[in-house]
């Protein structure tokens, strides 16, 4: 049995929380399943193994709110570790190591970057001498962090820029990309430019939202929801689907359909957890329904999500059985509509849920077997539902999700986001999920400030395909509290101004 300590100063921040949400992974950053206890003013984790690791713990720091951050890797030892000092270690770690990467790849990095940076090196080193009085380093290592994430984000904003200026030349000049270097006919190509757009929800959109939506996104993802589609087995109901697809073919979006599958308990029929026990049966009801719909829309949709939050535990199924179910409706979808590409979609790519319980395939790893399979599939998709907890992906600075970013674009495929972040803390009566929201963690300038850093971020990587806030409205029944577009009063909520700006300044003059 392997153990690890680590004392928290200021003590009050030893909560209960920290410790349900705090895990460890090893150097292919697999989560080991933790048992957690706080004992004063010392936090202690227990795990099977006793390998060296890396600490993820949400963590405050001034002026970026609370961020899951991660200390290096680490080796059991006696004395305990203090937690304020090895996040900062890890983090300036991190700022180093991708300003040394983005530099290798000519990136003119702002001399600003270099000041943070010096700053945060600076005071952890005072972190680090005052280790005998763990208060004052405590505070020397906040000093600290505030610096280095500073130094983090203004690093991520440069290579935004430096990189969607370089697309800008390449659209002018037509420069040979790296991706398609004669392109479809023959011809030079310039790096293609990446989707931006929303789910469209349950409902038709009135005149008001369509403008407002039209105004900022290129694409529109319509949700196929099977517990509406076939709320009875053997009937379908089209009528909402066929007048959103319209709409999108009308005004020019491209249009993003599905998950055909979604493995939610929220989405499901009732009536198919009669056959709960029965997985053949349960393949054949799925394959029913990508038939149908397949041979519905086939020709006026563009890109197909066969499959959703696969690696969620539902209908009693190994394993095993739900990647044959996932491999079974991207093969179908593929003979059906070779011509579209087909995505597959994980939520909570950090896989924190494997702190609770041991799982053989994590996202990653699911990602990597259906592709080993060959059975066609086009494109990942990764769901960071930011700030919900449990069942959501836990806030974390810029060059964690560029690290993130990096090792999926390794498998090879066009990569997508799917992504919501919370407008407020308060209950939401219309949310399906209960989740918890850290008290006056979320507002809407914090909604609006992750959209304006993480998407122009993501969308300038060249293995991102396209960007879905997977969630408008808050005024109607939906998944996540406080993640819509719009807020319970139908009114816009700056994030959505923040997502028109970035479309005019990134994509609109260079795609549209």
């Amino acid at each position: 049995m392997g153990m690890m300590r680590f004392r928290v100063f200021p003590a009050e921040r030893n909560t209960e929380q920290l410790a349900r949400q705090a895990y460890l992974a090893g150097i292919d950053r697999t989560s080991w399943p933790v048992r957690t206890a706080v004992e004063g003013d010392t936090l202690v984790l227990h795990r099977s193994v006793s390998d060296s690791a890396n600490l993820h713990a949400p963590w405050p720091v001034e002026g970026h709110g609370e961020l899951t951050l991660s200390t290096g890797s680490l080796i059991e030892r006696t004395e305990p570790y203090l937690l304020p000092l090895e996040l900062v270690r890890g983090t300036i770690v991190q700022v180093r190591n991708q300003l040394s990467e983005w530099q290798l790849i000519g990136l003119a990095v702002p001399k600003a970057v270099g000041g943070k940076l010096a700053t945060a090196i600076e005071r952890f080193s005072h972190a680090a001498v005052e280790q005998n009085n763990p208060a004052v380093s405590a505070r020397y290592s906040d000093e600290s962090l505030r610096a280095a994430l500073e130094a983090a984000n203004l690093l991520a904003a440069a290579y935004t820029e430096q990189v969607f200026a370089a697309r800008r030349r390449e659209k002018v000049s037509g420069t040979v990309c790296a991706e398609h270097p004669k392109g479809r006919a023959g011809k030079r190509c310039p790096t293609p430019f990446p989707l931006l757009g929303a789910e469209l929800g349950a409902d038709l959109l009135d005149d008001h939202t369509s403008r407002q939506f039209l105004m900022t996104f290129n694409a529109a993802e319509v949700p196929i929801c099977w517990r509406e589609t076939e709320s009875t087995e053997g009937r379908f109901s089209w009528t909402t689907n066929d007048r959103q697809i319209q709409w999108c073919r009308k005004h020019g979006l491209k249009v993003v359909a599905g998950p055909l599958l979604l493995l939610d308990h929220r989405d499901l029929p009732d009536w198919l957890y009669l056959f709960e026990d029965d997985f053949e049966n349960v393949l054949e009801f799925v394959s029913t329904l990508v038939r149908a719909t397949v041979n519905r829309y086939r020709g006026q949709v563009d890109y197909w999500i066969c499959a959703g939050r696969v690696n969620s535990d539902v209908l009693a199924m190994s394993e095993q059985e739900r990647l044959r179910l996932v491999a079974r409706t991207v093969e179908l979808t593929r003979e059906l509509d070779p011509d579209t590409p087909a995505l597959v979609s994980f939520d909570q790519p950090w896989a924190e849920y494997m702190r609770e319980r041991h799982v053989d395939f994590p996202p990653f790893h699911f990602a990597d077997t259906l592709i080993r399979a060959d059975i066609g599939l086009s494109g990942l998709m990764m769901e960071m539902n930011l700030g919900y907890f449990p069942g959501g992906t836990m806030p974390r600075h810029i060059l964690e999700f560029n690290r993130q970013l990096d090792a999926w674009s390794l498998l090879g495929l066009p990569l997508w986001l799917s992504l919501c972040a919370p407008s407020a803390y308060h209950d939401d009566p219309l949310a399906v999920r209960k989740v918890a929201l850290r008290p006056g963690s979320w507002t809407p300038a914090a909604q609006q400030s992750f959209a304006a850093r993480l998407i122009p971020f993501a969308l300038a990587r060249q293995s991102i395909q396209g960007v879905l806030w997977n969630q408008l409205h808050d005024s109607r029944p939906h998944d996540f509290p406080h993640g819509g577009l719009f807020d319970d009063r139908r009114q816009a909520k700056p994030a959505l101004r923040t997502l028109a700006a970035i479309r005019r300044k990134y994509l609109k003059s260079v795609r549209e």
